[in-house]
């Protein structure tokens, strides 16, 4: 994870820290509006993504097929600091991340079962 916090970190000009952070906010929501065997799926390629994940308390309230759950994720990412396109970049660079380490089949399935989600990445 710390390749790809690096990464993120370098393409938004956000602080390691701040980089971590957001990261990690986007691989718990991703745990918390994903079908399970598709996160473990994809997560079972990429060390440490669980760990990363478990450092964000849980924001439950979501409603599915809403797309709640990105307002909330964007809340998120909007109160650690990011702006728009650094939330879009996150995104992209999490996400091709993803493509590269567990490959497309993985990382489509998850953006295809979260609502919304195939706009931002």
């Amino acid at each position: 994870m710390e390749e790809l916090i690096a990464r993120v970190s370098t393409v938004t000009s956000l602080d390691p820290t701040t980089a971590r952070s957001a990261v990690a906010i986007v691989l718990s929501f991703l745990q918390e509006e994903a079908p399970k065997h598709d996160v473990d799926a994809a997560f079972a390629d990429l060390p440490g993504a669980d760990e990363l994940a478990a450092e964000v308390p849980a924001a439950g309230g979501t409603v599915a097929g809403m797309g709640i759950g990105l307002m909330a994720l964007a809340g998120r990412l909007t109160a650690l600091g990011l702006s728009m396109s650094d939330m879009q970049a996150l995104g992209r660079e999490v996400f091709a991340y993803g493509r590269e380490k567990a490959g497309e089949d993985k990382m489509g399935a998850l953006v295809g079962a979260v609502p919304g989600l195939s706009d931002f990445v």
